[in-house]
């Protein structure tokens, strides 16, 4: 791979020091957490949220788009903490309509099935031991790699597969849907997932990680000769820039395949794009929508802030104790999720069914801008309950 600069954390001294964050804080918010679950239930248990509010209320939809998983995932993280059945009950109901989206091909030609399928059925298998959740999360899986280019060694995301405009494009929010080919090879011994998800993680690491540790959002391949094309934004500030959000996905998801692939390269990429990360957070830790943005009055992304909580979470559990960054990580987790806390959620907005204000969907496409968006509230909701017991992946 070629050499990638990592800038170091430039200022420690913010990362230095554990905020006061003790279980009694993190119970009174995974309880509001639970509040805003069981105001939801009624609406959501045959319908899901829509993927970003409208003045901060989530409409109803069908289980379409790439973000009805998240619902889904939040109430089995509901079940895990609590051990209240109501929300397994739920959780239960709604894989009746991943498994008819997958065998009647419903919305389904885009690389997020990783998402979508994880987060539902996937975690209902490791929870419950679930048959069928394993039989609908590996048709899931066979789907995805229909999306899969052996040439170009990539899983295109949206598009048409044979539309000359999408073919061969590649994002990096994709590094959080190879998880499901990895674990669909630990449960029937099929390598083919395996390599299909590690080749595509190679090829992010080399050509989505820029020179500096920055990440293009998106980036083009020649599926036919596997020639590399150009990177480019659908919704970052411009193909130059590095959308906030994308570099959250990084911080994540390359420490998803390490765990997967043991690699330690991948995990060497997420310290120096995690880095890039916190030396742009403002004073209260929450990033911009596009990182290009250090300050003044763009929005920011609470939803990026909560991924970004998740993976640095991850990554320093997953680095030796020797490791200069460890530490560092972990404290900016913690300063991060009492910055959302104290200043982000719907709390003192009683008329959302959100849970984190301040999220942008796409600014480029004027959609879900300073919105709830429902991964924000999922990967907030993550972290809290990462931070408050062991909890094992559903990726």
């Amino acid at each position: 791979m070629r050499m990638i600069i990592d800038e170091g954390i430039k200022n420690k001294s913010r990362f230095d020091l554990e905020n006061n964050i003790d279980k009694a804080f993190l119970q009174e918010e995974i309880n509001y957490v639970l509040t805003k679950i069981d105001e939801n239930l009624k609406d959501f248990t045959y319908n899901f949220p829509s993927a970003a509010s409208v003045n901060n209320v989530y409409e109803k939809v069908d289980n379409i788009g790439w973000t009805s998983c998240f619902w889904t995932g939040m109430l089995w993280l509901a079940y895990e903490i609590t051990g209240d059945k109501k929300y397994r009950k739920v959780a239960e109901i709604q894989l009746e309509s991943y498994k008819k989206r997958i065998e009647e091909e419903i919305d389904i030609d885009t690389h997020d099935l990783g998402f979508l399928y994880s987060l539902s059925v996937v975690a209902s298998y490791k929870l419950t031991g679930n048959e069928e959740s394993k039989y609908v999360a590996l048709k899931a899986a066979d789907k995805l790699m229909e999306r899969y280019f052996d040439k170009a060694g990539i899983i295109q995301a949206w598009g048409n597969l044979s539309d000359p405009k999408e073919r061969g494009r590649m994002i990096i929010d994709c590094c959080m849907n190879l998880p499901l080919l990895y674990w669909a090879t630990e449960v029937t011994g099929d390598r083919r997932y395996y390599e299909a998800a590690h080749n595509h993680v190679s090829k992010a690491a080399k050509y989505i990680v820029r020179e500096d540790a920055s990440t293009f959002h998106t980036y083009y391949m020649d599926t036919e000769t596997g020639e590399a094309k150009y990177g480019a934004t659908h919704q970052g500030y411009s193909d130059n820039s590095c959308w906030s959000r994308g570099q959250a996905w990084s911080v994540y998801g390359f420490p998803l395949s390490y765990i997967y692939t043991g690699e330690q390269e991948l995990l060497n990429i997420a310290t120096k794009t995690t880095n890039y990360f916190l030396n742009r957070l403002p004073e209260d830790y929450v990033a911009y929508w596009d990182l290009v943005f250090i300050e003044g009055t763009e929005e920011r992304d609470s939803s990026a802030a909560a991924i970004a909580a998740c993976g640095l979470l991850e990554l320093s559990k997953n680095l030796p104790l020797t490791n200069e960054y460890k530490k560092f990580y972990e404290n900016a987790a913690l300063k991060i999720v009492k910055s959302l806390a104290e200043s982000y959620t719907t709390k003192n907005f009683k008329e959302s069914n959100g849970i984190l204000l301040h999220a942008v969907y796409s600014k480029p496409h004027a959609r879900g801008v300073d919105e709830c968006n429902i991964w924000g509230d999922y990967f907030y909701f993550e972290a809290l309950v990462r931070l408050m017991k062991s909890w094992n992946l559903y990726w």
